[in-house]
């Protein structure tokens, strides 16, 4: 199993009143992430409003994560570089890769919808060759809902043989089991494969999946360790997956999940009421007090 497997949160972004990073806050964040079970965390993925950041703030925010190393040497540290611009997408992952981080997830260039699958390719191939080192990997972040891109399995299989070193694989937020499905009947291990959907964890697991990368995560990642290492210790993972689903259920009434996941930390683990940068807003108290209401009232 590949090195980086497990349980990873899509890290919020601690951020002032005056929508800034809060620098200074995000090893205290993934402290706090790596003591409740994650083995790592995505900075600057969608929960973490990756793309409503230029690239020296992202530079920046990259550069304060690495902190967490002091705290916790072994945490992992996956960097969210995708942005329509091949050019910039190019230099934010060549200075992820200089900085020390693990590997770097990217999106497909979002704001051109229904390019060929010809154009994905030379567009990936170009930031392999100028960006990922012949020692690193990089994972494409799958989330068609978002992107307006959905990849096909002969496309990621050709792409696997092009650059079978350095394409690692899929965080996967299609939402969909049946793609789960296909791709590990496809690729087995060659590819590495994180699922983004809390409620299919445990599916994505039956189909040799490598671990998840979810937003919940920043707020239940003890209860997705628990289907993790019932997995790994080839128990059942049903009871703790049903409470992670169940869990998943309810926030989905809160969307979208940066703010309300700001929010319940702040509620229930002591956190600063971070702001989110607009177009996002961040949730009333109303809304917040209805969110921690419910979840304590399902036992969560």
């Amino acid at each position: 199993m590949n090195s980086l497997a497990g349980v990873y949160a899509a890290a919020l972004t601690p951020l002032k009143a005056d929508y800034s990073p809060d620098l200074q806050a995000i090893p205290g964040l993934l402290d706090f992430l790596a003591r409740r079970g994650c083995h790592g965390a995505l900075i600057l993925g969608t929960t973490g409003e990756g793309p409503s950041f230029s690239p020296d703030e992202r530079v920046e925010i990259f550069r304060a994560a690495l902190e967490i190393r002091k705290l916790q040497p072994d945490f992992h540290l996956l960097a969210g570089t995708g942005t329509p611009s091949l050019t910039e997408t190019i230099s934010l992952t060549r200075t992820a890769f200089d900085l020390g981080y693990e590997a770097a997830v990217v999106l497909p260039p979002y704001y051109f919808h229904n390019v060929s699958e010809d154009g994905l390719f030379a567009y990936f191939s170009e930031l392999i060759r100028r960006a990922i080192p012949g020692d690193g990997q990089f994972f494409i972040y799958h989330i068609p809902s978002l992107t307006g891109v959905m990849l096909s399995i002969p496309w990621l299989r050709r792409l696997k043989q092009f650059f079978p070193r350095q394409f690692g694989g899929l965080k996967d937020s299609s939402h969909q089991a049946d793609f789960a499905r296909q791709l590990g009947e496809s690729f087995g291990e060659q590819l590495t494969i994180f699922t983004g959907t809390d409620s299919l964890f445990e599916a994505a697991l039956e189909n040799r999946a490598a671990g998840c990368i979810t937003a919940p995560a920043n707020l239940i990642s003890p209860e997705l360790r628990r289907v993790w290492d019932a997995w790994q210790a080839g128990k059942g993972a049903n009871l703790p997956q049903e409470r992670v689903s169940a869990i998943r259920h309810i926030l989905e009434k809160y969307p979208p999940f940066p703010p309300i996941l700001k929010a319940l930390l702040a509620r229930q683990h002591g956190f600063p009421l971070w702001s989110v940068r607009p177009p996002l807003m961040g949730t009333g108290a109303d809304q917040a007090e209805m969110a921690r209401a419910e979840l304590q009232a399902g036992g969560y």
